[in-house]
C-alpha cells in the first residue's frame, strides 16, 4: 500500500509538509530505497553542494534559480534533522529554537540593551558574545571548522590568531612575508617541497588580504568568474585555439578585457 498524500490543508505550516514528505522518503517500510539508505556522512557532499549552489544563484542575480536553490538547501536541514530524530538525538524544531536564542543572545543590541553604531561594532559584538558561551579553556584557533574551503578556513585561522597579536605590525610587513615566500617556492627542487612552499606563499597571500580588508575567498571567486567570462568570450569570436600561438592567445585574451 502506498504512503496517503495529504493535501495542504491538513498542514499548519508548508515546512510541516516538508518534514511529512521526509518522514515518509524515510519510512522503514515504504520509504525510497535510496533516501532510506543515506547516513549524516554519505549526505554530507550533497548539503555542501547545495550551499554552492545558492552562492551561484546569488551570483548571477537569478531570483527564480535562487528560490529553487534555497528549497534545495533547505531540504538538507532536514534531511540531516530527520535522521537525527530517528536516532533521538535532536529534532528539527530543537534545531530552530536554538539558532533562534543564539541569534538573540549575539544581538544584545537588537534584542537588549546594547549599543552598535556600525558593522564593526557589531562585528565586536558577536565575538565577545560567542567568548562568554565557551564552557570551557580553548586554545586561540578553535572553533575553525575543518571542512570550510581552504582560503576561507585559512583567513578564519589568521583573524582569531590576530586577536592575540600573532601578525604583522602592517599590511607592508606582510607583503614582504609573500615576496619571501615566492623567493622559497621558486628555489624549491623537488615536488614536495614545492607543494610545501606553495602551500606557505597562498597562506601568506590571505593574510595580506585580510590585512587589507579583501575576502580571499570571494576574490578568487571574482577571479574566476572573470576567467570565465574573458575565456568564453574568446570562443565566440570563434578563436582558433588549435592553429594559435600562445602570441595569439594574449592577444585575443587582451582584447577581452
Amino acid at each position: 500500500m502506498n504512503i496517503k498524500i495529504k493535501t495542504n490543508d491538513e498542514f499548519t505550516h508548508p515546512i510541516e509538509k516538508l518534514k511529512w514528505v521526509m518522514a515518509c522518503l524515510r519510512d522503514p517500510d515504504k520509504g525510497c530505497p535510496w533516501d532510506k539508505e543515506q547516513d549524516f556522512k554519505s549526505i554530507m557532499k550533497y548539503t555542501i553542494e547545495e550551499a554552492y549552489e545558492v552562492v551561484d544563484a546569488i551570483e548571477n542575480g537569478d531570483m527564480a534559480d535562487l528560490k529553487e536553490e534555497l528549497g534545495d538547501l533547505l531540504l538538507q536541514v532536514i534531511y540531516h534533522t530527520q535522521m537525527a530524530s530517528e536516532d533521538n538525538v535532536f529534532s528539527f524544531d530543537e534545531v530552530a529554537d536554538a539558532v533562534a536564542d543564539k541569534m538573540i543572545s549575539r544581538h544584545p543590541h537588537v534584542f537588549g540593551d546594547g549599543i552598535a553604531q556600525s558593522a564593526s561594532d557589531v562585528d565586536g559584538i558577536w565575538e565577545a558574545q560567542k567568548d562568554k558561551e565557551k564552557t570551557h579553556n580553548s586554545g586561540a584557533l578553535d572553533g575553525v571548522t575543518k571542512g570550510l574551503p581552504a582560503l576561507l578556513r585559512a583567513q578564519k585561522l589568521q583573524k582569531k590568531a590576530a586577536k592575540v597579536g600573532f601578525e604583522w605590525r602592517n599590511a607592508d610587513e606582510a607583503f614582504k612575508k609573500v615576496e619571501e615566500e615566492i623567493s622559497e617556492f621558486k628555489n624549491a627542487k623537488s615536488t614536495a617541497d614545492k607543494e610545501e612552499e606553495f602551500g606557505d606563499l597562498l597562506l601568506a597571500l590571505v593574510n595580506v588580504g585580510r590585512m587589507n580588508d579583501i575576502d580571499a575567498e570571494e576574490a578568487l571567486r571574482k577571479a574566476s568568474n572573470k576567467f570565465i567570462k574573458r575565456f568564453e568570450g574568446m570562443e565566440e569570436d570563434s578563436f582558433d585555439f588549435k592553429n594559435a600561438t600562445l602570441d595569439d592567445m594574449l592577444k585575443s585574451w587582451k582584447a577581452q578585457k
